[in-house]
């Protein structure tokens, strides 16, 4: 058994039992869970310019290191923004089919836990 970097592959739970390390794939899906962990240094890392969904299941958010903040769009038209701010050792579950997005404090090390089915990705219209 070799050990797997979870910061180079991420983790495909499939139905069945079977357990498949591969390449972080954010809206692919491959038929199972994903754990997917990430080194990131900037808000392009995190893909801060867009919104991000995930319809099949919730996801899990978790900080590992540094600090972030994840944001939930507007459920209604001319509605706020929802954030929540994750600190080292804290997650957020975002529920299913809520668009969110990330924001870093700094450099962090984020885990996230999901399942891709049907995730697509969208510009934020007011996107700095």
């Amino acid at each position: 058994m070799n050990p797997i970097d979870l910061f180079e592959s991420a983790l495909a739970f499939h139905p069945g039992g079977a357990v498949r390390a591969g390449e972080p794939r954010m809206t692919t899906d491959d038929g199972g869970w994903q754990l997917a962990a990430f080194r990131v240094r900037t808000d392009a890392d995190v893909h801060a310019d867009h919104w991000e969904v995930h319809p099949a299941a919730e996801e899990a958010v978790c900080c590992l290191s540094g600090g972030l903040r994840i944001y939930f769009r507007p459920e209604e038209p001319g509605g706020e923004e929802e954030m929540a701010r994750l600190a080292p050792g804290t997650a957020v579950i975002v529920p299913r089919g809520r668009w969110h997005r990330l924001e870093l404090d700094g450099p962090s090390e984020i885990m996230s836990i999901g399942l891709r089915r049907g995730s697509r990705q969208e510009r934020r219209t007011d996107a700095p």
